[in-house]
């Protein structure tokens, strides 16, 4: 009896950024290898294939996707993308802006049959934008509603989730020990919660950063909130392994 497929995962951590004459930009993302190497470490135990890839420029990030349709795929395609970025876009580590909408494209192609089939989920651990949450009082229900954007969104294709490490227009945050998205995404995946339902373990990451984390140092008592898009049509449980 044949084996079944195994699941695979890109991970992709840019650390170090240069312009266009080559010269260092942005600063060094410290703190990003080392949790993409423990990440990759734990898909790894939960039965993925794993290829973690460090600095690549954007149209190696393209690539990547590219040879992904190519690939022979289990049940789920999962992807980690820590970077800079801004809203709807990350950035390689040549600056150069690769749109969120561009990678979503290349999986759900006809290349990609199988891809198009299988969930695919993604965690985007970049900023979307220059804003700081200052966070807000958890008892208040009064306050109006306020406006959101939902454009980058609606261009998922079918079969996909997305998890921002952050809510649109707002930084996310990384120190020398790692990210608060990340840290919490590991915490998570080590522990118990791994085999829920991916829509209850992505709330229990959104907990976890909203209620255990917050800035410190210049950016005292800044906060974070994750926020996830789904577009699958039944419970699925990538890391019950």
């Amino acid at each position: 009896m044949s084996q079944p497929r195994q699941s695979r995962a890109l991970v992709i951590v840019n650390t170090d950024f240069h312009g266009s004459e080559g010269e260092a930009v942005l600063g060094t993302r410290r703190g990003a290898k080392r949790e993409a190497e423990k990440l990759s470490r734990i898909l790894s135990r939960l039965n993925y294939k794993v290829k973690l890839m460090h600095n690549k420029t954007a149209k190696e990030i393209e690539d990547l996707y590219q040879q992904e349709c190519r690939r022979e795929h289990g049940e789920y395609f999962v992807s980690i993308i820590s970077s800079h970025g801004e809203e709807g876009v990350i950035l390689g580590c040549d600056s150069e802006p690769v749109k969120l909408t561009r990678i979503f494209q290349i999986l759900s192609s006809e290349k990609g049959l199988v891809l198009t089939q299988i969930p695919k989920i993604f965690f985007v651990q970049a900023c979307r934008g220059e804003e700081f949450d200052q966070g807000v009082l958890v008892e208040c229900d009064g306050a109006e509603p306020a406006a959101d954007c939902f454009s980058n969104y609606l261009s998922i294709p079918p079969h996909t989730v997305v998890m921002f490490a952050c809510s649109p227009g707002y930084v996310a945050f990384l120190n020398v020990f790692g990210s608060m998205f990340l840290q919490a995404l590991i915490k998570v995946l080590e522990g118990e919660e791994r085999h829920l339902a991916l829509n209850r373990l992505m709330t229990r990451v959104n907990w976890q950063v909203a209620f255990c984390c917050q800035a410190r140092g210049t950016y005292e008592g800044c906060k974070e909130m994750p926020c996830f898009v789904t577009n699958l049509l039944q419970d699925v449980f990538p890391f019950s392994a």
